[in-house]
């Protein structure tokens, strides 16, 4: 997962659609059918079976943390968004280049975005990875 200059998580999407991911109830239900099918005279190796139950506890383990990790990082880029409200800051991107007052901050998108007031022109989506220098506001 890529983190951005200020802490923004990055664009690509490596979450796995509801449907696609294992429960320990369907596991079970898995591991319960394959036992009862088993051919009697080559029995799954007990340390075989032991090592497919670790592999499934840790890949539920790492897909709880990465979900945890999601969130906090959203949490992270949503509380710099809104401590940058009235301040100065330079911002160079996409949308335009320039220094001014940050007016505004949205989540149409579900990432913070930063409305940018400069003498100029008003600058509207800004990513907080097109922020580069922060001040203090006037």
């Amino acid at each position: 997962m890529a983190v951005d200059a200020i802490g923004l998580t990055g664009t690509t999407d490596t979450t796995l659609p509801k449907n696609a991911a294992v429960t320990q109830d369907a596991f079970l239900k898995i591991l319960l059918t394959q036992l009862r099918f088993q051919d009697p005279l080559k029995p799954v190796d007990n340390q075989q079976f032991l090592a497919q139950l670790a592999q499934f506890s840790a890949i539920e383990i790492n897909r709880e943390q990465s979900e945890k990790v999601d969130t906090l990082l959203q949490m992270n880029s949503t509380g710099q968004a809104i401590g940058l409200m009235g301040r100065q800051v330079e911002v160079q991107g996409n949308s335009g280049a320039g220094v001014g007052e940050v007016t505004a901050v949205s989540f149409r998108t579900g990432q913070p975005a930063l409305t940018v007031k400069t003498p100029s022109a008003t600058l509207v989506d800004v990513k907080l990875q097109d922020v580069t220098l922060v001040q203090e506001g006037n």
